[in-house]
C-alpha cells in the first residue's frame, strides 16, 4: 500500500517537473513587454469600446467610455442569463393545423351487446355474472364485496369446478355475431358481414371489431364525407340477458371508435345506441404529437411486447400482466402475454389481491415521463357527435316486421341502427413544439453580443487567447521564477551594490 502511495507521489512530482521544464523553455516577458501586449490587445480587439478607453487622453472621456463598456457588459450578462434561464425551463408551444386529404383511413369500431350473456347458459350457471365481474377486474378498478352471498357462491363454484374455463364459457355462451344478430352491414356502398369483424374480449364479454387493422389490406379508406359504416343489429333481448344488480340496466349496443392500432376502451368511454333508436355518429380525426422529456412527458424509447404501437391503455395492460405473472405464475386471459392462463382459483387467491396491491402501491401509473406508462408521443383520436331518432318509422315498422317475420313489438325492442361517418375529409394535428431550439438560442445570444458589445465568436476567441497567454505567464512566474529566486543566494557586496541588484529585480 505504501509503495502504491509512493509511486503516486513520484508520478505527480514527475508530471510537475515536466510542466516546469515545458514552461522554462518560454522566457518570461519583461513588464514593458507585458504592458505593450495589453495595450496592443486593447487597441486591436474587435470588442467595441475598449480601444476608446485606451486611446483617449482625456480622463473624463476614459471614464465615460469605461462606464459605457461596463454597462454594456452588465446588460449583456443579464440578457444572456435570462435567455439561458428561459431555455432551461424547457418551454413549448402548441400548434394546431388542419390537413385536407382526398382519402382518409377509417377507424376501427368495436361493438358490444349491453346484454352480455345467453339466457339459457346463464340459467344453469347464475354465478357467472359475479365470476365475470371478478375476472374483468383486471381491466378496470372495481370493489368487490368479500362477504356477499354471490361471493360465497362463487367460492363454492370454483372449488367444485376447478377445470372450468370462464374464457371458453363466455366465448361460447356470450353475445355472438352472425346473420341473425347483424341484419345489415354496409361500408361505403359495399356490403359487409360478420366475416369483416374480429372477436375481442372486453369487460362486456364478447365484442367484435370492424377494421381492426391486423393487415394492410384490412385498412379501409373513405373518399367522401357523410358516408361510411351503416349497421343494423338485433340485440335479441329474449336470448341475451344480464344482471341489473351489477349495474347493467340498459338494452342496446355500446361501441368505441378508436385507432386500428389501439385496444378498445369501453369502460366510461363507449358510445351507446339504445334499442329502437337510429344513432347517427359524425366524427373527426385528431392527431396529437407530444414532445419527449424534458419538453414534454412522452418517452419514445418505450416499446410494447404485445402491441405494434405504443398506447397508455396497452402499456397498462402489459404492466399489470407482468406483475401478475411474476407473483402468480400465470396470465389473465384478458391481459396480453404468452404463458399459462390463470384459472378461477388463481383469480381468487392471487390475481385479485395482486390487483389491489398494484393499485395501492401505484405500480402501474400513467401520465408523466417517469411513470410506468407515460403519454404516447403520437396518438390518434376520433371525437364524435351522436344524434338519435326513433327507429323504425311506422311504415318501416310494418315493412321490417314482414321482412323479418317478427312482431312489431319485437322490432321496437330489439333492433338498433347505427351509422358512422366522417363530418369532413380533413384531420386536425395538435402538435407540441420546442419554443426555443439550440440554433435559436445561439442566434439570440449572438444577437445580444452584437447589440451590446459588437462582439462575435472571433471576439470570444481573441479574449480566450488573451486570458490564456496571461495565465501561462503567471504559471511561469510561480512555478519557475519564484523557486529560482528563493534558491539564489546573493554574494557579499557593498550596500550600494545590493541596492542596484534590488532595483534590477524589480
Amino acid at each position: 500500500m505504501e509503495q502504491i502511495e509512493k509511486s503516486k507521489v513520484y508520478a505527480e512530482k514527475g508530471l510537475l517537473e515536466k510542466v516546469k521544464l515545458c514552461l522554462s523553455k518560454n522566457p518570461l516577458p519583461s513588464p514593458t513587454d507585458r504592458k505593450k501586449f495589453d495595450h496592443d490587445f486593447a487597441i486591436s480587439t474587435s470588442f467595441h469600446g475598449v480601444h476608446n478607453i485606451v486611446r483617449n487622453r482625456s480622463k473624463i472621456r476614459k471614464v465615460v467610455w469605461l462606464v459605457v463598456v461596463l454597462g454594456s457588459v452588465s446588460l449583456l450578462v443579464w440578457q444572456i442569463y435570462s435567455r439561458l434561464v428561459n431555455y432551461f425551463t424547457w418551454p413549448i408551444t402548441t400548434s394546431i393545423e388542419v390537413q385536407y386529404v382526398e382519402k382518409m383511413e377509417f377507424p376501427a369500431v368495436t361493438f358490444c351487446n349491453l346484454n352480455r350473456f345467453q339466457t339459457d347458459a346463464i340459467a344453469k350457471f347464475s354465478v357467472i355474472f359475479f365470476l365475470w365481474h371478478v375476472v374483468s377486474k383486471v381491466l378496470h378498478r372495481e370493489e368487490i364485496g368479500a362477504n356477499s352471498t354471490e361471493s360465497k357462491e362463487a367460492v363454492d363454484f370454483v372449488k367444485s369446478h376447478q377445470n372450468f374455463s370462464i374464457a371458453e364459457f363466455i366465448k361460447n355462451n356470450g353475445f355472438y355475431l352472425n346473420s341473425s344478430t347483424l341484419l345489415d352491414c354496409d361500408f361505403f356502398g359495399m356490403p359487409c358481414g360478420p366475416k369483416d369483424f374480429s372477436h375481442v374480449f372486453t369487460e362486456y364479454g364478447n365484442c367484435f371489431t370492424f377494421n381492426n387493422g391486423e393487415t394492410i389490406q384490412a385498412k379501409k379508406k373513405v373518399s367522401v364525407s357523410g358516408r361510411g359504416l351503416s349497421l343494423l343489429f338485433n340485440i335479441d333481448q329474449e336470448e341475451f340477458t344480464d344482471n341489473p344488480a351489477l349495474g347493467f340496466l340498459d338494452a342496446g349496443i355500446i361501441f368505441a371508435i378508436h385507432s386500428p392500432k389501439k385496444v378498445p376502451q369501453l369502460d366510461g368511454l363507449g358510445l351507446s345506441a339504445p334499442a329502437g333508436m337510429h344513432a347517427r355518429v359524425t366524427m373527426r380525426q385528431v392527431k396529437t404529437v407530444h414532445q419527449e422529456y424534458p419538453w414534454g412527458e412522452c418517452n419514445p424509447n418505450i416499446k410494447l411486447q404485445n402491441f405494434s404501437s405504443y398506447s397508455t391503455s396497452g402499456c397498462l395492460k402489459e404492466c399489470k400482466a407482468q406483475h401478475i405473472k411474476k407473483r402468480c405464475g400465470c396470465f389473465p386471459f384478458l391481459l396480453p402475454g404468452n404463458g399459462i392462463e390463470c384459472d378461477l382459483q388463481k383469480y381468487y387467491n392471487c390475481v385479485s389481491p395482486m390487483l389491489d396491491h398494484i393499485e395501492f402501491k401505484e405500480l402501474c401509473t400513467v401520465g408523466t415521463h417517469n411513470s410506468s406508462c407515460p403519454v404516447s408521443c403520437e396518438e390518434t383520436e376520433y371525437p364524435a357527435t351522436i344524434s338519435y331518432s326513433s327507429f323504425p318509422s311506422k311504415k318501416a315498422l310494418k315493412y321490417l316486421s314482414k321482412k323479418l317475420n317478427k312482431s312489431q313489438k319485437y322490432i321496437r325492442e330489439n333492433l338498433v341502427n347505427i351509422e358512422i361517418n366522417y363530418s369532413d375529409l380533413n384531420y386536425k394535428i395538435t402538435q407540441q413544439q420546442k419554443a426555443v431550439s439550440v440554433p435559436e438560442l445561439l442566434a439570440d445570444v449572438g444577437g445580444q453580443l452584437g447589440l451590446f458589445c459588437g462582439a462575435s465568436i472571433i471576439t470570444i476567441i481573441e479574449i480566450i487567447e488573451y486570458i490564456f497567454t496571461n495565465f501561462c505567464w503567471i504559471c511561469i512566474f510561480f512555478l519557475v521564477k519564484i523557486p529560482e529566486m528563493t534558491q539564489w543566494t546573493p554574494p557579499p557586496q557593498n550596500h550600494m551594490g545590493n541596492k542596484n541588484r534590488i532595483e534590477e529585480c524589480c
